[in-house]
């Protein structure tokens, strides 16, 4: 077996996740396995296994003789998973402050390099988006606990499906990713305190401007 091989159901799940997180399968939409099947070029155990994965992560309802449906979003789902990503992302910046390796912080430091100073509408989202959820997802692997990182890759992903629909009306995000560069050096020396209090604070910030966009 190749060194990189991605088993059919990873890559449908992949595939799937990303397309209810950019809003691509819209919240309250309905889920056709066999459309699915057609446009991922893939069989219907990986789909349905995939489904099945995503339905225990909150992304997709499966309701017997009704159908597959993406699960709506609420202001009320903002607030519920702020609550719960404060309390366990402070964990996990704490931790990666103790157990971060020297690679871990060099792909961290690599990352936040690519983000720029500041930018110019029209502002083109994805790439900081993409930045903003790779910093978190190598904070979660530098705690060294995977079941927290499961429990806060599950929760980004609901977080961003609900960014996606009103970061078109946020304006300037540079400023509040660029925090992360504090982050980053609390993490790198060894400041578990520190680290904790900043990546708090700047989900607190990304939280309100939300808010003010909806």
């Amino acid at each position: 077996m190749p060194k990189n091989y991605v088993p059919l159901s990873e890559q449908a799940y992949r595939q799937i996740r990303e397309k209810i997180i950019r809003l691509e399968l819209p919240p309250g939409s309905v889920v056709r396995e066999n459309d699915l099947m057609e446009e991922l070029g893939l069989g219907r155990t990986p789909i349905r296994e995939a489904l099945h994965r995503l339905a225990r992560e909150k992304l997709v309802e499966i309701i017997p003789r009704r159908g597959i449906f993406v699960t709506p979003t609420s202001v009320a789902d903002l607030q519920r998973l702020l609550e719960v990503r404060l309390v366990l992302e402070g964990l996990a910046a704490r931790l990666a402050a103790e157990r971060a390796t020297d690679d871990q912080l060099g792909r961290m430091e690599a990352v936040l390099t690519n983000l720029p100073k500041d930018v110019e509408p029209p502002y083109n989202y994805e790439p900081l988006v993409h930045i903003d959820r790779t910093f978190h997802h190598l904070v979660y692997e530098a705690a060294d606990n995977p079941f927290l990182y499961d429990v806060l890759t599950t929760l980004y992903a609901l977080s961003q499906r609900i960014w996606h629909q009103f970061l078109p009306r946020m304006g300037n995000v540079v400023p509040a990713l660029g925090k992360h560069w504090a982050i980053y050096e609390a993490i790198k020396d060894r400041d578990p305190e520190r680290a904790e209090r900043l990546l708090q604070e700047h989900i607190r910030e990304f939280h309100e401007m939300i808010k003010a966009a909806m």
